[in-house]
């Protein structure tokens, strides 16, 4: 499969949150408890259950007019993925035909370590089940040619999910229609992302929007240095053993020699 992306354009979004709502149906979510907090975004963020959100927003431009900016929140499908760098149990993993993050919960040993390295903070920890959760852009669906269920529910146009030349290149159109403060997000960072918007605003107008997402230094250390080095380390030692092994033969235990023992009988005695 050549790789795909998918695209949110936030001009087109009515925040009907069909998507969220067909994410739950798909991937068999159960419904949360929530309290009005004085906002039609429900629930308030993301979670075990919830691995899309529509966030909501009274933004009040630069001429004083009071505008409704939203703002589809998910996984975004890291290139360069912190998570999967990070995973010590191949639960997190690149589908090689979609390009895109899966998650196997089987393998899932709940150790949270993609929770604390994700540059977006979209993994969910549940500790009902000591597992992680986040979107797979619809694995199930997208590897058997059908589109994610959130782009296939959506009325509007405003997802879309096509080949990635195809989507860049329809982003860039469309950032220059809308003109203005108009851009793209999700492409110049983690070496691009398989999840992107087109922004009516600047980045730095939505709330909890992340500005600069990058992959933590802690990560890049581990993936470019000590993680080589472990491996080259054990590799030495495994090395240095088979090396004994054909050099000096496998170790016996020493005998006794004649007369160590004279003198004892069972017990010590």
């Amino acid at each position: 499969m050549t790789e795909k992306i998918k695209l949110y354009d936030d001009s087109k979004c009515t925040a009907c949150r069909g998507c969220q709502l067909a994410c739950k149906q798909w991937n068999a979510l159960k419904a949360s408890q929530t309290e009005n907090k004085g906002t039609y975004q429900n629930p308030p963020s993301l979670n075990a259950n919830t691995f899309l959100l529509i966030h909501y927003q009274d933004y009040v431009d630069k001429d004083g007019s009071v505008k409704w900016l939203f703002r589809k929140e998910a996984c975004m499908h890291c290139t360069d993925a912190a998570c999967v760098t990070v995973c010590p149990s191949g639960a997190l993993h690149y589908n090689k035909e979609t390009k895109t993050v899966g998650l196997d919960h089987d393998k899932c040993i709940g150790c949270k370590e993609c929770v604390a390295a994700c540059p977006f903070e979209i993994p969910r920890y549940d500790a009902a089940t000591d597992k992680v959760y986040k979107c797979d852009m619809c694995e199930s669906r997208i590897t058997n040619g059908l589109d994610p269920a959130c782009v296939k529910a959506c009325p509007t146009g405003a997802l879309s999910w096509g080949l990635k030349d195809k989507m860049l290149k329809a982003a860039a159109k469309r950032v220059e229609k809308l003109g203005g403060d108009a851009t793209t997000y999700g492409d110049k960072y983690v070496k691009g992302t398989h999840f992107m918007y087109v922004l009516k605003e600047k980045p730095a107008v939505y709330a909890g929007i992340h500005k600069d997402p990058s992959v933590p230094w802690s990560v890049t250390i581990w993936k470019g240095w000590l993680k080589p080095l472990s491996l080259l380390a054990a590799g030495g030692v495994l090395g240095g053993s088979f090396l004994h092994y054909m050099i000096h033969g496998p170790k016996y235990p020493d005998l006794p020699k004649d007369g160590d023992d004279a003198g004892h009988t069972e017990g010590g005695k």
